[in-house]
């Protein structure tokens, strides 16, 4: 239960720390305390010196009087009287009548201990001290201190809904520092004032937007460029496989030929890599049965006879771009074909798995290719899907590809709406693309000419 409670109060402090709405209240919470107590203590000071000056001859006068209607010696009846009528105690001590009006000690000491001006001794020897009784407000909290406590927090309420509204630009800001971390410039931070937060949030919005024209300008460069240079590579390929055949020339004619393949597929890579990641990919989607798209997929391959299949029958058809998910699943087979098949010393073939995912996400396909290789250390899983990235860089790139197919395969992924994983599995490394079942909106082919030039880059491709 202790524990508990101190969890709880670390939790409300680092929560106080972090927001700035919550430490703005406070600040005006403490600064108006501070006000009404200096206001009362200025206002005490006040009537402390007129209290000198014109309550003290006053009280004395009036006191006087009491201690006469009394009499001497003292009445108790008329004493009791006054101290029903009036809210004042009344203490009579002496050597024939001792009467308190209030049994229960009652504060009677401040001020005339020093002055006894509130203390009268009668002729006969008695002394009757003055003080004050039961006030109303010892009785227990009335209305009024209800009402001043509902008022102050009304008041603090007030306070912090103005806060919240003077710094809800500051969450505009956030959400859109978010967005535009995840390369979404099409919904800019909306302008609700005019006033610094608002230049603020206007001044990120012409930055995202430079952003994102500098964006754009790489990524026409980039397919500019690698559109300009598959033209001059064919050409290259096409003479060195008309050179003549020498025993002498055959190793450097072969070795010429690999490399301009390695730097086709490059090319190829590079520009389905920028259309994927362009917010407005094309997809040819159609519905499709899985199993089939893996087998063909798997048969292509070199030695896609020696992985092994896990393959629900039961799945409905999905509605993918056929030619991309035939892409991802190659390059995903081949990766774990390179590092955990036969010829990587691995104990076991590799495996793809297809099956509906557990539920609650029985609404999703998973698609799991396994390798039963070495893996890769964990600080290295999550930058396998980045582009370029090779988990060896000593590896040479005739074994290790260029280090695009993982990044590829997320991409395919996430343009058909999915998540892509990977894990160490222990042995080895798995990859798990989950896809959804349900048909999406506006799924119509699609027919333009990019679309249809992307088709047919990906059926030249080999996986990397």
């Amino acid at each position: 239960m202790r524990r508990g409670l101190r969890a709880r109060q670390r939790d409300w402090r680092r929560r106080w720390r972090h927001s700035l709405r919550l430490r703005l209240v406070t600040l005006f919470l403490i600064l108006a305390l501070a006000m009404a107590f200096a206001f009362v203590m200025g206002m005490r000071g006040v009537f402390a010196s007129g209290w000198r000056d014109v309550g003290v001859p006053l009280v004395g006068d009036y006191v006087d009087r009491m201690a006469a209607d009394i009499g001497s010696p003292p009445s108790v009846e008329r004493a009791r009287e006054l101290a029903d009528r009036l809210p004042i105690s009344i203490r009579i001590s002496g050597p024939r009548i001792n009467w308190d009006s209030h049994p229960k000690p009652v504060d009677m000491d401040w001020e005339h201990k020093r002055n006894n001006l509130l203390s009268r001794t009668t002729a006969d020897g008695h002394q009757i001290r003055f003080g004050l009784g039961t006030m109303p407000w010892e009785r227990g909290p009335g209305k009024v201190v209800w009402m001043t406590l509902g008022v102050l927090l009304l008041f603090e309420l007030i306070a912090y809904a103005i806060v919240r509204r003077l710094l809800r630009p500051l969450d505009d800001i956030g959400a859109g520092a978010e967005r535009f971390g995840r390369g979404q410039f099409d919904q800019p931070i909306p302008i609700r004032r005019n006033d610094e937060l608002g230049d603020l949030g206007g001044r990120i919005n012409t930055m995202a937007r430079d952003i994102q024209a500098m964006l754009d300008a790489k990524r026409g460069l980039l397919l500019a460029l690698s559109h300009e240079l598959r033209s001059p590579l064919t050409r290259a390929r096409l003479n060195a496989e008309l050179l003549p055949a020498t025993p002498q020339g055959e190793g450097e004619r072969a070795a010429l030929l690999r490399d301009l393949n390695l730097m086709r597929d490059l090319i190829s890579d590079l520009l389905e890599s920028e259309r994927l990641s362009s917010p407005h990919a094309a997809l040819m989607r159609e519905p499709v049965h899985m199993g089939e798209v893996v087998r063909e997929a798997i048969a292509a391959l070199p030695q896609g006879d020696t992985v092994r299949l896990q393959l629900s029958l039961d799945l409905p058809p999905v509605s993918v771009d056929r030619s991309r998910i035939r892409l991802l699943l190659r390059n995903l087979v081949d990766n774990a074909l390179r590092h955990g098949g036969p010829g990587a010393g691995a104990p076991e073939p590799p495996r793809v798995t297809l099956r509906r995912a557990a539920p609650p996400d029985d609404g999703f396909l998973e698609i799991e290719v396994r390798d039963f290789g070495p893996g890769v250390e964990e600080s290295q899983l999550a930058h396998l899907a980045e582009p370029f990235y090779r988990s060896d860089s000593a590896r040479a790139r005739a074994t290790g590809g260029v280090g695009l197919g993982m990044y590829l395969c997320a991409l395919v992924a996430q343009a058909h709406g999915g998540t892509f994983q990977v894990r160490n599995a222990q042995p080895g490394l798995a990859v798990v693309v989950r896809l959804s079942l349900a048909q999406p909106a506006g799924a119509a082919p699609a027919t333009t000419m990019r679309s249809a030039f992307a088709t047919r880059a990906q059926r030249q491709q080999r996986p990397t």
